[in-house]
């Protein structure tokens, strides 16, 4: 079994804040692959089901981001797993907008909900960090992470989103590299314009 953890805030003010990206991308898993009905477990939304052949527990904490190790922790402790068993969807704010990166273990970069999840479980899990740029001064990071992304922002987020649910078979197959490659490849080809036709229609 892999626990795929979404970190945000819970409540529709805070849906589509930045920080919530984690959980858009879940959300977005848990409806193309059919995983399940929605229940209250583990201080989390739970949602359970198959996913290229692996059992998967989808977890989108109710504890907001801050205290998410609470709710990954219990997960853990209940099915007797290991840090290597937990893939954590999030924010980055030291990527570029819409730019993503897998990596196992580090630090956690000023992400508070990183952070608790590191306190409860260890640093021994994969990341899936999401780029959503830096403001330019830490005075002006929690209004940036707590603000919803902009029309114009949903035109990479979409696509990367899309992109992000077609690979995610590779993150379970544990083939992170592949998996950034597909996605790059993906939101490429949605970024790619239509050749005109020529006279001949070719």
């Amino acid at each position: 079994m892999l626990v795929v953890v979404g970190l945000g805030n819970t409540g529709q003010k805070y849906a589509s804040n930045r920080h919530n990206v984690g959980f858009m991308v879940v959300d977005e898993l848990i409806r193309a692959y059919g995983l399940g009905v929605g229940r209250a477990r583990f201080q989390s939304i739970v949602h359970e089901g198959w996913l290229a052949g692996e059992k998967v527990l989808a977890l989108k904490p109710t504890t907001y981001v801050n205290e998410s190790g609470r709710a990954v922790g219990c997960a853990l402790r209940f099915y007797k797993l290991t840090p290597a068993h937990v893939i954590a969807i999030h924010d980055e704010l030291d990527l570029a907008p819409g730019k993503l990166r897998v990596k196992t273990g580090g630090g956690n970069g000023g992400h508070n909900g990183i952070r608790s999840i590191d306190a409860h479980i260890g640093r021994d899990y994969r990341r899936v960090r999401i780029g959503i740029g830096h403001p330019g001064h830490r005075d002006r990071v929690s209004g940036h992470v707590l603000s919803d992304f902009s029309k114009e922002e949903h035109d990479w987020l979409d696509r990367l989103i899309d992109a992000v649910t077609e690979a995610f078979p590779l993150v379970i197959a544990g083939d992170d590299s592949r998996f950034m490659s597909r996605v790059a490849l993906l939101t490429r080809k949605a970024d790619t314009p239509a050749k005109p036709c020529g006279e001949n229609g070719f």
